[in-house]
């Protein structure tokens, strides 16, 4: 049986290969996932970011028994910041996680960034292909979560969470640009502390600010295209077809250590999955995130050649550069001709 075939038929062992070598980025995975991708579409992504210090690991870990109770199996993906000075990652969130070990029905792979900017791994978006393929109903994908500019997993997840939580810092923190206007869901956890009711007044608020479409019908057809921002190539929206009712980004509070909220939070990200589909969003967002990972493959691929065919001479480049005998821009003009 070839690692296709194995992953298909469930293997968690070709599974956690094929993985590994997705990671490492070699020849035999493209080859794998290839092969793998019309079998794909079946997962629910649920992306879970925010500060540190929210508690999201904890809640992860409470949506995932949550799910494995009606029935579902679960894969998590838990990304973890890389070093910037030895590379290496603690990869701790699978700690936090121990009431799922030794379930059949979950797999938890810890993922570091390894340098990738926006809170994901490079690698992210192609391993969820392959727990995709092995037949896991919800991926839930945590990012490493510096709560300012993590904003990727929007591009990912079919909903995003943002969880906040009471004592972080003012009121400022919950308007930070991108990490509030990407929540499909906002989530206060440790709802038990005080201050908790201030954070929801404040969230609220913003949210009044960050969606005016809510309040002015005119501009619901507007909000709904900008909620996920579109490539060069997609087609703008027809400004005669009816305007579709924004979605209303709803507050839940949650108190993880204890499983409190829990339920209320899965009805509220099944309500979003509802409207989704009801809307017509859905198939909006398949075709950005289409868009966002052609993008990315075509630059990565473009400049790794680019770094191939050229590599003496980038090596010139540099150090004319730190000589001050060149600047960088007539540089890369010269380069690219």
């Amino acid at each position: 049986m070839n690692s296709v075939d194995a992953l298909l038929s469930g293997d968690r062992r070709a599974l956690a290969r094929l993985i590994t070598q997705i990671e490492n980025n070699r020849p035999e995975a493209r080859a794998a996932l290839a092969a793998l991708y019309p079998h794909t579409g079946r997962a629910y992504l649920l992306g879970v970011t925010g500060a540190p210090g929210t508690g999201k690991s904890t809640l992860v870990n409470e949506l995932a028994k949550a799910r494995r109770r009606d029935g579902q199996t679960v894969a998590i993906v838990a990304v973890d910041p890389s070093s910037p000075f030895t590379g290496g990652a603690i990869l701790g969130d699978r700690i936090r996680m121990r009431d799922l070990s030794g379930d059949p029905g979950v797999f938890i792979r810890s993922m570091a960034t390894r340098g990738s900017l926006g809170g994901l791994a490079r690698a992210t978006a192609d391993v969820i292909v392959a727990l995709d393929v092995a037949g896991y109903q919800t991926i839930i994908i945590e990012t490493e979560g510096a709560g300012q500019a993590e904003v990727d997993i929007a591009q990912l997840a079919h909903t995003t969470l943002v969880v906040e939580a009471p004592g972080l810092g003012d009121d400022v923190q919950a308007i930070k640009a991108g990490i509030l206007e990407i929540a499909d869901v906002l989530v206060v956890n440790k709802a038990d502390q005080p201050g908790a009711d201030a954070a929801v007044r404040a969230l609220r608020g913003m949210l009044n600010l960050a969606h005016p479409a809510s309040r002015f019908p005119g501009a619901a057809a507007a909000a709904a295209h900008h909620r996920r921002p579109v490539g060069a190539g997609s087609p703008p929206p027809d400004p005669a077809a009816p305007v579709e009712p924004v979605w209303q980004v709803p507050i839940c509070e949650t108190v993880a250590t204890e499983g409190k909220g829990i339920d209320a939070l899965w009805s509220a990200i099944e309500r979003h999955r509802e409207h989704q589909r009801a809307s017509g969003a859905f198939a909006h967002w398949q075709r950005i995130r289409v868009e966002r990972q052609l993008e990315a493959l075509i630059r990565d691929e473009l400049y790794a050649r680019f770094v191939s065919a050229s590599g003496e001479q980038l090596g010139q480049a540099i150090q004319a550069i730190l000589n001050r005998a060149r600047d960088p821009y007539t540089v890369v003009e010269e380069l690219l001709r």
